[in-house]
């Protein structure tokens, strides 16, 4: 009687936590049915005063047709994509040659990828400015994609730890049948990794979706802007335009539901796998 109590209260706080977390997302998918005048409102409507009506989705038409979102949005795919491609290779390929690779540093090599962890972004900002300044790559996509062809911390520790799980049987097997390096990578480790690198796709693909600030500093001709910039032009010198804000950020959050939603089992089989050692 005890233990179905507790798991009842177990669950009313599990439900009163997810609404706190979820309330944010459905009052912007709320109010981005809504007229300008309405959002802010006293006392607050709740329900749309655009729902199932003609104009229920002029914000969003609005946001495709007069500020061009459609192309930002596309920008921000085909760019993040390509860069969380690019993460995932290299940092697939630092994992393999630092978990089952033996050469001399490579210890030392690790640790210092990982202390750079705890630098923030905006230490090096400045001196990663000014190198792509010096290489002319500004206001084009090459700051944005460059840098995650390079070794990310993150990337590398969590595949390494994951290479490192594989069983050493099957690297034996591989020597004995004659292989190189590139075909035990490929034919051996790398089939077995497609949790990892699904998730290691998702988040790298997240957090670059998610930047504002490369962006902000990278890019400055508006047919490149990306959706973080993009959701810039609803606020004005004298006015911000909430509702085609709030329209304009449940189509940015989109792209990532969608993500999620079909790679979010890739996540769990990588969170459970992480423990076992094979």
């Amino acid at each position: 009687m005890k233990q179905k109590t507790a798991d009842r209260y177990r669950l009313l706080l599990i439900a009163v936590v997810s609404i706190i977390y979820i309330f944010p997302f459905l009052w912007m998918l709320s109010n981005s049915f809504m007229s300008d005048k309405n959002i802010f409102s006293v006392p607050p409507k709740f329900i749309p005063d655009l729902l199932f009506k003609p104009q229920m989705f002029d914000n969003y038409k609005n946001a495709f047709t007069q500020y061009n979102f459609g192309r930002y949005t596309f920008n921000s795919v085909w760019v993040f994509t390509v860069a969380a491609i690019g993460q995932v290779v290299v940092c697939s390929l630092a994992g393999f040659a630092l978990s089952v690779m033996h050469f001399r540093g490579r210890n030392l090599i690790f640790s210092l990828l990982v202390v750079t962890l705890m630098i923030p972004v905006q230490v090096t900002i400045i001196p990663e400015y000014f190198l792509f300044l010096k290489l002319g790559w500004l206001d084009t996509y090459l700051p944005l994609i460059v840098p995650s062809f390079l070794a990310g911390a993150f990337g590398t520790f969590l595949l390494k730890e994951f290479f490192s799980q594989v069983p050493r049987p099957l690297f034996d097997a591989g020597i004995i049948d004659g292989v190189n390096a590139y075909q035990m990578f490929f034919r051996i480790y790398l089939p077995q990794a497609s949790s990892p690198l699904a998730t290691l796709f998702i988040i790298a693909f997240m957090n670059n979706w998610n930047d504002l600030l490369r962006p902000m500093l990278y890019i400055s001709s508006r047919r490149l802007y990306t959706v973080t910039i993009a959701l810039s032009q609803f606020q004005g010198q004298y006015e911000v335009r909430w509702n085609l804000l709030l329209a304009g950020s449940v189509l940015s959050v989109l792209p990532l539901v969608i993500v999620f939603a079909f790679s979010q089992r890739y996540i769990i089989e990588s969170t459970m796998s992480s423990g076992i050692k094979g």
